[in-house]
């Protein structure tokens, strides 16, 4: 038996997993979390990196002795390193409004031509665009690349997190030469690409006297943008199934063999992101529990605990879909006052205002369970490609009303779980790596279904589910 540790880095939180994995075994607990505080200073939002790192460490030295570390995270956001290798200054958090106006020198349609993703404010691309700092970098590493960084003193740029940039050739996937030429002499600061799988290499003296590991404790590269972990975990068999990496976003979509870039996909704001053994996830971006997040944080910010569990057994006595809003509004981007954003929404649009706590959760969950429908039935129709069953996994996979309403919406089985699966596609990648486990990626996945808990929902026939409601977004 081997152990692993698996670096998971959320937006609101981070936290080290320890799995034990051979043939026939996948053992996970988590050994430490801690909070991931974005700070606010001189009008911009920032990642506090360092007290992440920080967490990175303490969590390392409970996991104890390991066969391999991996990390992953959020994508798109990144550090700069001067010449000698120092962090230049906080990353900025993609929630910042210094993107909102962003434009590129390339128009977006060859954008999406290029590298099949999809149309977000925030994509690293443009974020390059309004970074001051440029001038004074050498190198630029995406959060989970630069964790890896301090832990091993490597440089490099991991696959899967690097196809969210809009800097990545689909077809190639390496670095567009025309589009990283558009940064001008700043395209050197482009890392390396590495595959998952790969060895990073070894923890440095430094990193191994601050975590009580073994120097020779060796980092390997996964699928380091948090979703593309989590698809590999995905315990489907077949292939005819379709997927919600369900946590602060919702990424729906279906996995293929080569990048689908077409213009229907551009407009309906689909994109093409590496997935591990070469896969492509097809998915769109839809805006998840990132609601009903924002909307706790206002509701506990006057010192009160909110009761998740006890406010959706309330919220699913509720009229369902009474009132929904379009998730993907702008509106409901940045941080604030959600649930008065929500009850503003519906006020504007006719429909009933939610005015308690339960109408509002009700009025979140039905609307993600219409905007899971909507993007499944675009990405069935653009890809041609048949589902029987819709898989959800991440956090979103222990809310069974969401899980239930979804299965409705959709009128497909739904299978909840597992809720590790960042975590566990990340160990899988370490273990296949290092030997422990063999296999495609469809053995790693019949290995998850023998061993992890998953619960499943059947859509009901006299479930009364609307159609759509078409929404006008406010110009921005």
């Amino acid at each position: 038996m081997r152990r692993y540790a698996a670096v998971d880095l959320g937006a609101s939180s981070g936290r080290v997993v320890v799995a034990e994995v051979g043939p026939g075994t996948l053992d996970l607990h988590e050994v430490h979390r801690f909070a991931n505080v974005p700070v606010r200073a001189g009008g911009t939002l920032y990642w506090d990196i360092l007290r992440i790192y920080r967490g990175v460490l303490d969590g390392l030295r409970a996991a104890g002795p390991v066969d391999g570390i991996g990390v992953d995270s959020w994508a798109v956001d990144y550090g700069l390193l001067d010449e000698r290798g120092a962090l230049l200054g906080n990353p900025v958090h993609y929630r910042d409004g210094r993107t909102e106006k962003a434009g590129s020198r390339v128009p977006f349609e060859e954008l999406y031509a290029r590298t099949g993703i999809a149309r977000q404010p925030f994509n690293t691309i443009h974020q390059l665009a309004a970074e001051p700092r440029l001038a004074s970098a050498t190198t630029m590493l995406l959060i989970p690349d630069l964790i890896a960084y301090w832990l091993t003193g490597e440089i490099g740029a991991e696959l899967t997190n690097a196809s969210t940039t809009q800097l990545l050739n689909a077809a190639s996937r390496e670095w567009d030469a025309v589009l990283a030429g558009g940064l001008g002499p700043a395209s050197k600061i482009l890392a390396p690409l590495r595959r998952p799988g790969e060895v990073i290499g070894p923890l440095t003296a430094e990193a191994a006297a601050e975590t009580g590991l073994p120097v020779g404790t060796p980092v390997i590269a996964v699928g380091s943008h948090d979703t593309a972990s989590a698809v590999a975990a995905v315990p489907a068999d077949g292939e005819r199934f379709a997927y919600v990496s369900c946590g602060t976003w919702s990424l729906v979509g279906v996995e293929l063999d080569q990048p689908m870039i077409s213009e229907e996909g551009r407009r309906a704001n689909f994109t093409n992101e590496a997935g591990i053994d070469d896969t492509v996830r097809y998915l769109r971006n839809v805006t998840g529990l990132w609601l009903l997040q924002e909307c706790i944080r206002v509701w506990e910010a006057g010192g009160e605990r909110v009761d998740l569990e006890a406010l959706l057994a309330q919220a699913a006595e509720e009229a369902p879909f009474r009132s929904t809003v379009d998730a993907d509004d702008p509106v409901f981007h940045p941080p604030g006052d959600m649930p008065g954003r929500l009850a503003d929404f519906c006020r504007r649009t006719g429909q009933p205002v939610p005015e308690t706590r339960a109408r509002i959760v009700r009025c979140v969950v039905d609307s993600l369970a219409l905007a899971h429908r909507a993007a499944l039935r675009d990405a069935q129709r653009l890809t041609g490609q048949e589902v029987d069953v819709i898989h959800i996994v991440g956090g979103g996979s222990r809310n069974a009303l969401l899980c239930a309403l979804t299965a409705d919406a959709c009128g497909l089985p739904v299978v909840a779980g597992p809720v590790e699966a960042t975590s566990i596609g990340n160990v899988l990648v370490q273990a296949r790596a290092d030997g422990a486990i063999s296999g495609t990626l469809a053995d790693l996945r019949a290995l998850i279904r023998r061993t992890q808990r998953l619960e499943r929902y059947e859509p009901r026939a006299d479930a009364a589910v609307p159609a759509a409601r078409a929404f006008t977004r406010p110009a921005r």
